[in-house]
């Protein structure tokens, strides 16, 4: 969604004014492709790098739009959270050394915007979820001032009618109720896009369908948000819960997400892909700014085709189908969304050549791909690379086959192939395949994360452990070496982390509760099978009432048979923030006598801070 200044469709009348402008566009661009102005040589492609801003301590910033003023180039724009930017490369013909070319602009691009970020005191971290990110950084007081994500959550909201329900289930759990778009911004993304001739476009999408969930595996790099570790690449799954209006399917007969890989194969012309989608989802916003486009093609002018674009810009498919102007010219392109930020540019560049090398290599026999495989496979193999990555197995020609097989049996041969017959130079070719198949033999972006994670936990706890993840994907990210090279470090390694300590850098978060009705004797007994020395006490509507402590237990002797938690519990409780310095923390300890904090926000319980913690 480019346009910066949208509006809600509130009234009928400004709703009728919108469909006729959305349907003279479909009308308009039939009418394009039947009189043959769409460009169909020479082919171009092009990418969006979204960044995220942290601070000194590896935290999300929320200066975006200082930082934008800062670098002062109208390559960069803003993302949702302010504390995320993009950059919209050129368009680059696909020839010769493209790739490298490519290459050579974001990296000239993201230096640019670090230097800009450390004058404002930020670094630049590309990654596909920030792994600091907390609860706190999805409120809308993290989102951009711009009136199109306003209006944009504004209309969802008034959509859904309800919060957004996000339920990941990996290795740990995320269950998390939302009242907006805001976790749209917990999603970094490479997007990919590579020119399609309007005559074979369809069969195109088709290809790109098929190859996703391999390609999605091959450079998965997502697996922890808020602390828990889910699927090899979350995005697919928080992105695709996150905007969601389908709390309104009766009304609208909303039976896909917004945010979906498509029910189908498609058919027909790439006008019906468009067809489907209107037909699929309810407009929500509008530029109010209409062009009568029919009039521009009778012309001989070339319309920018707004409301079609407006539309499209509201439904988030996978692989989502594009119509652009360049040079005067009206072109169509696929754009590969489910490529994930980081951990290094040269491995998202590596990425965009294995998927533009596979969209150009399809071999002969896999033409009319609808014809030779169920899409229920497909779409089955882009769901399995999201939730295992480089560890799926997937349907390929009807054949049940390990996604490294896959990748390095077929898919890279196949890639390579396609870049040859495309005159892309021999140099870009090795490089960047040489890395695709590397990080295939050693491990992915996910994998490291997950390794590397698990290492640190033994030591740190679990916010300390993210923060130390964050900062080595900064410290080597601009490196020469490629994630299939990144070791399991050191947890003592000194990664230049500003040592200033908050409550939640120590507090334990994995701690037993108790009801304060609940039997004494059970409750002791728990304590001393656990070695447990402080016990939160919650009521029924799970709020914090008290503290059982080993203390307040041994007092009592044998006298528990009848005795429940609240007859002995401390009432009064002190507690702290998880925000506060742990210095504050343990002057509170020293001051008050007491070996525990509960933390808390409000009345909800967060954790507990105890002598031992410290």
């Amino acid at each position: 969604m480019g346009h910066l200044e949208v509006k809600y469709l509130k009234s009928p009348k400004e709703k009728a004014l919108y469909i006729h402008h959305l349907i003279k566009d479909l009308e308009a661009l039939d009418l394009m492709l039947k009189r043959d102005m769409i460009e169909k040589n020479p082919i171009r492609i092009g990418a969006e790098q979204e960044f995220c801003l942290v601070t000194e301590r590896f935290f999300p910033n929320n200066n975006s739009v200082e930082v934008l003023s800062e670098i002062n180039d109208e390559h960069f724009t803003t993302e949702i959270g302010k504390y995320n930017l993009e950059i919209n490369s050129d368009p680059l013909l696909l020839e010769d050394d493209c790739f490298s070319k490519l290459f050579n602009q974001l990296n000239s691009l993201i230096k640019k915007a670090e230097e800009a970020a450390n004058k404002n005191n930020s670094k630049v971290i590309l990654t596909g979820i920030l792994p600091t990110l907390r609860l706190k950084h999805i409120k809308e007081d993290y989102m951009t001032d711009k009136p199109r994500y306003h209006v944009l959550n504004d209309s969802l909201k008034s959509s859904r009618r309800e919060n957004f329900h996000i339920h990941i289930k990996g290795v740990d759990e995320l269950n998390l109720v939302h009242d907006s778009v805001m976790l749209e911004a917990c999603n970094t993304s490479f997007q990919t896009h590579l020119q399609i001739n309007p005559e074979e476009f369809v069969a195109k999408y088709n290809w790109a369908q098929a190859i996703a969930g391999p390609v999605l595996a091959s450079c998965a790099n997502s697996p922890v948000l808020f602390g828990r570790e889910l699927w090899a690449e979350s995005r697919i799954a928080l992105f695709t819960q996150s905007i969601d209006t389908r709390t309104n399917s009766f009304i609208h007969n909303e039976k896909q997400s917004r945010v979906s890989f498509g029910a189908h194969w498609e058919e027909g012309t790439v006008t019906d892909i468009f067809k489907d989608h209107i037909s699929r989802f309810r407009s929500l916003l509008s530029t109010g700014d209409y062009e009568d486009s029919i009039e521009k093609v009778e012309r001989g002018d070339i319309p920018k085709l707004k409301s079609l674009q407006m539309h499209n810009g509201t439904v988030y498919k996978w692989n989502r189908v594009c119509y652009g102007v360049g040079g005067g010219k009206p072109h169509l392109r696929i754009e590969c969304r489910y490529i994930p930020a980081g951990p290094t540019l040269k491995d998202e560049i590596a990425n965009m050549v294995f998927w533009v090398g596979l969209m150009l290599g399809q071999p002969d026999d896999l033409k009319s791909i609808q014809n030779k495989m169920d899409f229920r496979d497909i779409k089955h193999n882009f769901f399995k690379a999201a939730r295992n990555g480089i560890e799926a197995q997937f349907i390929w020609r009807n054949t049940l086959v390990t996604a490294k097989e896959l990748l390095l049996n077929e898919f890279l041969p196949m890639a390579r192939q396609g870049l040859k017959n495309r005159g892309i130079s021999d140099k870009d070719i090795e490089e960047y395949l040489g890395i695709i198949e590397k990080r295939i033999q050693s491990h992915t972006g996910s994998q490291w994360i997950v390794s590397n994670f698990r290492n640190l936990q033994k030591t740190k706890t679990n916010f300390e452990a993210l923060q130390n993840l964050t900062a080595y994907m900064y410290k080597h990210q601009f490196g020469p070496e490629t994630i299939d090279s990144w070791p399991v470090f050191d947890p003592n390694a000194n990664l230049k982390i500003d040592e200033s300590r908050i409550v939640k850098h120590n507090m334990n978060t994995n701690i037993l509760l108790v009801d304060q009705n609940d039997s004494l004797e059970l409750v002791t007994n728990i304590m001393k099978w656990k070695n447990i020395h402080h016990l939160p006490v919650i009521n029924r509507k799970k709020q914090l009432t008290g503290l059982l402590t080993w203390t307040d237990v041994i007092k009592l002797s044998d006298k528990k048979l009848d005795l429940r938690v609240k007859d002995v519990m401390t009432n009064n409780l002190i507690t702290i923030s998880q925000e506060a310095p742990l210095e504050e923390a343990k002057e509170v300890m020293k001051k008050n006598k007491i070996n525990c904090l509960p933390v808390v926000k409000g009345s909800e319980l967060l954790g507990i801070l105890t002598t031992s913690d410290l």
